[in-house]
C-alpha cells in the first residue's frame, strides 16, 4: 500500500486542475459583430460618454507584414514613396512652410503630410531607421512650428474667404498619431492639445469654412476623439461638437453635399464618426446609407469603388469611368476606421476588394510611377486628354512619377495602413483577425500577457490561412477569425482537429480557448467561381473566385516617356532631382479587348481555374506573375471599340449579339491587369 502524505495530495491535486485546464477543448461560436459591452484594457480605446468600439486599433508596428504586403512596402520603399524627398518640390526643405516658425514658406500645404502619414508609418512597420529618421525631421519640425496661439504649420489664408484654411493640418494629425503610438513622444498630447484649445476660440464663422477643410471636418474630429481617449479632457467634446456643426452635412438624404470622388471616400464616415458622441442611430445610419447612395449611383462596377474620375457626372456610370489614387486609399483607410466603430465585416470586404481588385494598379509594378485615374474598363494608359470622356482634361491615364501632386504623396498610406489594421485587439482582451495576408502581430491579451501569431498564407490567391501561436505559458483568451462573406463552407482546424462548427459568412469565429506556445490553427476559405450581373450598368457581368475579380487578359505593351514632358503642370520636381531616373509610361494594347462572355452554362462548367507557380519575388500583381488564371469562352463584338474620345466605347447593352466565332479567352486578378475588361458584355445564344 502507498501512502500520500498531505503535501502529495495537496500538489497531486494541483497537477489535476492543470491538466484539466490545459487540456479543455477550444468552444467556437458563431459571432456577427465583437461585443462592446466592455473596454479592452491593454489598449487606446473610446473611453466615456464617447460609445464603446467593437474593435480597438493596435498601436503602429504591432503587426508586420510578410509575403506580398511586405514585398509591397519594401518596392514603395525603394521606388517613388521612399524618394519623393529627394525629387518632389513639394517636400523642398529650404523655405518651406511646415519647418518655419511662422508658417510661411514657397512649398507647404498638402503635399508634405499626404506623403508623411505613408512614409513614417512605412518606416516603423518596416522598422527602417534611414526613413524613420527622415520622418523625424519633418515631424520634429512640425512640433516645433507650433506658434504661441496653439496655431502650427503653413499659415493659408484663403482668396476665396479671406479666411485661415485647415486642411493641412487635419492630415498632419494624422501623422503625430502614428508618431506617439510608435515612439511615445509626449510632445504629440500638448501640441494637439495646445491646438485644439486654440481651434476652440476660433469664431464659428471663421472656421472650416474652405471647400476642402468643410468636406473633411470628420478627419478634425477623428483627430479629437483619438487625443479625449488619452487625456480625457471634457472640452475636447466641446471642440468635436463645434466640428460637427461646421462641417459639410453628410447626412442628406439620397444626396451629398459634393461629387468629388475623394471626398466622398473620405468624409462619408463623418456621421458615424460622430455617432460616438451622439449615440443616435440616424448618425451611423447615415454613414451607410453614403456608402449606399454612391454606389447604387455610380458603383455598378466591380472593384469596391465607383465611377468619378476627378467629380461623379450624371450620366457617366460605365465601367470606363476612373477613380483618383487618392480616393482608394481613402476608401481604404475609411473602412477600416468603419469597420473599428461598427465591427461590421462589410467595412473588410469593402477594403478588401479595393485592395486586391483596383488599387495595385494604380501604379507600375515597380512602385516608380503611378497613374492619377485607374478605371475598371481600361483598355489604354495613355498621355492623351481624353476629356470629356473622363472628367478631367489632361494625360491623366498614364503612368507618371509627376502625376497630378495629391495622388503623387497619398499614395503612400495604402499599403501600410492595410497593413496596420491586419489584426485589432476586441473589448474582451482578445485579438481579432478582421483582413487576411501574411503577418505577425505581438499584442496584449487577457490580463495583460503578450502572445505573437504567426500567420502563413497567399491569401487572396490560395484559400488556406496557418496561424501559429507563440507564448511564454498558456494564456486563456478569445480570437476572432472573420469569415469572408463569400466562403459558404470554411473549415477550422486546431492542432489538426477539425472542428465541426457552423459560422455564418460574414460573421467572426470566436475560438474561446487556453492557448499554448505553438498552438496552430489552420483556416480554410474555399473558393468558388461565381458571376456577377450588374443589372443597372447595360446586364454586365464580372467574374469572382474568392475575393478576387477577374479581368480579361490583355497583352500589356509599355512605351516609355520623359517625365519632364508629361509631367503634370502641379507636380514639380526639385531642382537637383534627375527625371530621366523616373521615367513615364504609356501602357498601350498588344491584343484584342473587345470581348464578350459566352455564358452558355453554370459557373463550376463555364470556367476552369489554372493554378500556376507562386512568384519567387512574392509580388503577384502583374499580369506575367499571377498565380492564377481563369480559362472560359468568349466572343469578339467588332461594335464595340474605342470611341471618340479615345476610350473604351460605353458597353453595349447585354445580351450582344456577334458572329464572330467563339474563342477561348484567359482572365487574370483584376488586382494584375494594368489594361482590363473587368465588366464584360454578354453574348445572346
Amino acid at each position: 500500500m502507498i501512502t500520500i502524505l498531505p503535501a502529495m495530495k495537496s500538489l497531486t491535486f494541483l497537477l489535476l486542475i492543470i491538466t484539466l485546464a490545459t487540456s479543455a477543448q477550444p468552444v467556437i461560436t458563431d459571432v456577427q459583430v465583437p461585443s462592446n459591452k466592455s473596454l479592452n484594457a491593454h489598449y487606446h480605446t473610446n473611453q466615456a460618454p464617447l460609445l464603446p468600439q467593437h474593435l480597438v486599433k493596435l498601436p503602429v508596428g504591432s503587426v508586420r507584414p510578410g509575403g506580398w504586403l511586405l514585398k509591397s512596402l519594401q518596392l514603395q520603399r525603394d521606388g517613388l514613396a521612399g524618394q519623393l524627398g529627394e525629387i518632389s518640390a513639394w517636400l523642398t526643405k529650404k523655405n518651406n512652410a511646415w519647418l518655419n516658425k511662422d508658417g510661411t514658406g514657397d512649398w507647404g500645404w498638402e503635399e508634405m503630410p499626404y506623403w508623411l502619414k505613408g512614409y513614417a508609418n512605412m518606416g516603423y512597420v518596416l522598422q527602417d531607421k534611414k526613413v524613420i529618421d527622415e520622418a523625424k525631421v519633418w515631424i520634429n519640425g512640425t512640433l516645433n512650428s507650433q506658434r504661441d496661439n496653439g496655431d502650427f504649420g503653413p499659415y493659408v489664408i484663403r482668396k476665396t474667404t479671406g479666411k485661415r484654411d485647415l486642411w493641412a493640418q487635419m492630415l498632419m494629425l494624422f501623422v503625430l498619431q502614428s508618431h506617439y503610438e510608435y515612439s511615445h513622444d509626449a510632445r504629440v498630447i500638448d501640441h494637439m492639445t495646445k491646438y485644439f484649445q486654440w481651434q476652440l476660440t476660433i469664431p464659428e464663422n471663421d472656421f472650416l469654412t474652405d471647400y476642402w477643410e468643410n468636406s473633411r471636418g470628420g478627419d478634425n474630429l477623428y483627430s479629437v476623439y483619438w487625443l479625449y481617449n488619452i487625456t480625457k479632457e471634457p472640452w475636447l467634446l466641446d471642440l468635436a461638437q463645434k466640428i460637427h456643426r461646421n462641417t459639410a452635412n453628410w447626412k442628406l438624404k439620397n444626396w451629398l453635399p459634393n461629387w468629388h470622388n475623394v471626398n466622398i471616400a473620405q468624409c462619408f464616415r463623418e456621421p458615424a464618426t460622430y455617432y460616438q458622441q451622439s449615440g443616435d442611430p440616424t448618425d451611423l445610419q447615415a454613414s451607410y446609407d453614403n456608402q449606399r447612395f454612391i454606389r447604387e449611383q455610380f458603383g455598378q462596377v466591380p472593384g469596391g469603388m465607383f465611377g468619378s474620375d476627378e467629380n461623379s457626372r450624371k450620366g457617366y456610370v460605365d465601367p470606363r469611368q476612373a477613380v483618383e489614387t487618392c480616393g482608394m486609399v481613402e476608401q481604404m483607410t475609411s473602412d477600416e476606421i468603419m469597420l473599428r466603430i461598427t465591427g461590421d465585416t462589410y467595412w473588410a470586404e469593402n477594403c478588401e476588394d479595393v485592395a486586391f481588385n483596383t488599387f495595385p494598379v494604380s501604379f507600375m509594378p515597380d512602385q516608380r510611377s503611378l497613374r492619377y485615374l485607374t478605371a475598371p474598363n481600361m483598355v489604354a494608359s495613355d498621355s492623351k486628354n481624353h476629356h470629356p470622356g473622363i472628367d478631367n482634361p489632361g494625360p491623366y491615364l498614364m503612368m507618371n512619377p509627376f502625376s497630378s501632386r495629391c495622388c503623387q504623396h497619398n499614395h503612400t498610406s495604402g499599403w501600410v495602413y492595410y497593413a496596420e489594421n491586419l489584426w485589432m485587439a476586441t473589448p474582451d482582451n482578445g485579438l481579432a483577425a478582421v483582413l487576411y495576408a501574411e503577418s505577425d502581430v505581438k499584442a496584449k491579451v487577457a490580463e495583460g500577457a503578450e502572445v505573437a501569431i504567426h500567420q502563413q498564407t497567399h491569401y487572396p490567391f490560395e484559400e488556406q490561412i496557418q496561424l501559429t501561436l507563440q507564448m511564454p505559458k498558456a494564456v486563456n483568451f478569445p480570437l476572432y477569425l472573420r469569415i469572408p462573406a463569400w466562403c459558404e463552407n470554411p473549415v477550422i482546424a486546431i492542432n489538426g482537429q477539425v472542428f465541426n462548427v457552423k459560422v455564418a459568412a460574414g460573421h467572426y469565429a470566436r475560438i474561446a480557448n487556453t492557448w499554448k506556445n505553438n498552438d496552430r490553427i489552420t483556416l480554410s476559405f474555399p473558393m468558388q467561381v461565381k458571376t456577377r450581373t450588374w443589372d443597372k450598368n447595360k446586364g454586365s457581368v464580372s467574374v469572382d473566385y474568392g475575393p478576387l475579380t477577374f479581368s480579361l487578359k490583355i497583352k500589356e505593351n509599355y512605351v516609355r516617356y520623359d517625365s519632364k514632358v508629361t509631367a503634370q503642370y502641379d507636380s514639380k520636381s526639385q531642382e537637383n532631382a534627375d527625371p530621366t531616373k523616373w521615367p513615364s509610361y504609356e501602357i498601350l494594347p498588344d491584343s484584342p479587348w473587345n470581348y464578350g462572355l459566352s455564358m452558355t452554362g453554370n459557373s463550376a462548367n463555364q470556367f476552369v481555374v489554372v493554378k500556376k507557380p507562386w512568384p519567387q519575388d512574392n509580388y503577384p500583381f502583374s499580369v506575367t506573375a499571377a498565380p492564377i488564371e481563369i480559362k472560359t469562352q468568349g466572343k469578339k463584338i467588332p461594335g464595340w471599340a474605342v470611341d471618340q474620345y479615345g476610350l473604351c466605347a460605353e458597353l453595349p447593352t447585354s445580351p450582344v449579339a456577334t458572329s464572330e466565332p467563339e474563342e477561348e479567352i484567359t482572365l487574370v486578378p483584376m488586382g494584375t491587369a494594368r489594361l482590363r475588361i473587368s465588366a464584360f458584355p454578354v453574348i445572346k445564344k
